[in-house]
């Protein structure tokens, strides 16, 4: 059995986003190695809890090194860039931690686990000799600027500037740049860090994306070919990225269908969603979207098992939680052809359509939907489909794929 040392700042049972996704990580990949995780420690007592009646609990050895709660607070709130020098310090006594870890214990692999964005690889590939595995990546994607032309100027400039520190950094940030030349194996959450890795350092990766299924499907759902209203559902938060505003306008390129309704779940600060509503009577279909406001999560699984179309317009994302909980309620997708749900979302489950401008995505969006509008055969004979899809997006899929990367390159370093 290997001995893997983790990396993972954020960790937490019973979470989405970062921390569970590397729970979920972990206690898969405990099934097959013994796992000695370094991590922040917000959440060490609901760890600690979890442990105690965890089947895999002699696996999985944890380590904490804790940031003052001021560091939290920074963490949480998303575009605060004073995190970025705090997480390289907690970088730098991770460092030392994980030191003492390969001093005692035969370490296989080092794997960097999270954070999953690109500009935080951590510190533990300054280690020699141990083979260094990092990923899922993500975050190397820049946001189309096609897509920002009907922004607002403090959107538009932002975005840009996004666009050129993204840039800078993935091309030129040393800490970047030495991780990537250390690393055996980098795995690619989405196509796009796939490409620039390819493409800017020659560098081939594998794509796994970072967020997986935990269990199997809803029961197949008997489709009704005829009733009052076809509905799609939309999920988000109302800021720029997720183009809410592409949603509405196809409702509105559909509006001759009067039975269509656009189920909005979602918020954003009260101009954000004044905008939206303001569009949606502006284009005349206030009548067919139906805002929900945040919904707790059962809720929203609760919802989706009602719908006829899953709605999702996002033009920068990871893989997307939602996108996968669509999977797991059997409900057909319609999404762009681009970030991680782009690689799981086929003519089996859903449709998809190529990224070009917003135009296009309203035209394309509101033809594929037209159709499956007339042609509710389609839906019902994509339920049996989901299956398969989600079989290969479980947690202990993806794991089972690690182990694989993990033997490979004890056995190259071997040789």
């Amino acid at each position: 059995m290997l001995n893997i040392l983790i990396n993972a700042y954020a960790v937490a049972p019973n979470w989405g986003s970062e921390q569970g996704m590397a729970w979920n990580w972990i206690t898969n990949i405990a099934k097959y190695c013994k796992c000695f995780v370094i991590t922040e420690g917000e959440w060490r007592i609901e760890i600690e809890d979890a442990l105690k009646e965890h089947p895999l609990r002699d696996n999985i050895t944890f380590f904490y090194n804790p940031v003052p709660q001021k560091v939290r607070d920074m963490c949480w709130n998303q575009g605060d860039w004073r995190f970025y020098y705090y997480y390289h310090k907690w970088q730098k006594s991770t460092l030392k931690i994980a030191k003492q870890i390969c001093h005692e214990h035969k370490i296989d692999v080092i794997h960097q686990l999270n954070m999953v964005g690109f500009r935080e690889p951590g510190l533990l590939w300054k280690i020699k000799g141990i083979p260094y595995v990092w990923g899922p990546v993500g975050g190397m994607d820049n946001i189309p600027v096609a897509f920002i032309r009907e922004e607002g100027l403090k959107t538009k400039l932002f975005c840009r500037i996004k666009n050129f520190i993204n840039t800078l950094q993935y091309s030129f940030q040393p800490s970047v740049r030495k991780a990537i030349k250390r690393s055996d194996v980098i795995i690619s959450a989405v196509k796009g860090v796939e490409n620039v890795l390819k493409n800017k350092y020659g560098k081939q990766t594998i794509i796994i994306s970072e967020t997986g299924i935990k269990g199997g499907c809803v029961p197949i759902k008997k489709m009704i070919q005829e009733k009052n209203c076809f509905n799609i559902l939309w999920v988000g938060r109302f800021i720029g990225t997720k183009k809410l505003d592409i949603a509405i306008h196809t409702i509105a390129k559909l509006k001759h269908l009067s039975d269509i309704k656009l189920h909005i779940v979602g918020f954003g600060m009260n101009n954000e969603e004044a905008r939206y509503k303001d569009l949606a009577k502006e284009l005349g279909v206030e009548n067919n979207c139906i805002w929900h406001g945040k919904l707790a999560n059962e809720e929203v699984h609760s919802m989706m098992q009602k719908m006829d179309i899953f709605f999702f317009t996002s033009i920068m994302e990871a893989t997307s939680t939602v996108t996968l909980e669509a999977i797991q309620n059997r409900l057909p997708i319609v999404c762009h052809d681009t970030c991680g749900f782009g690689n799981i979302v086929n003519d089996s489950i859903g449709r998809k359509i190529e990224l070009r401008t917003p135009l296009d995505s309203i035209n394309d969006f509101a033809k594929v939907i037209e159709e499956l509008y007339h042609n509710r055969n389609i839906l019902a004979k994509m339920q049996p489909n989901f299956d398969k899809v989600a079989e290969k997006l479980t947690y202990e899929a993806k794991a089972n794929k690690m182990i694989e990367i993990y033997n490979t390159v004890v056995k190259s370093t071997q040789k």
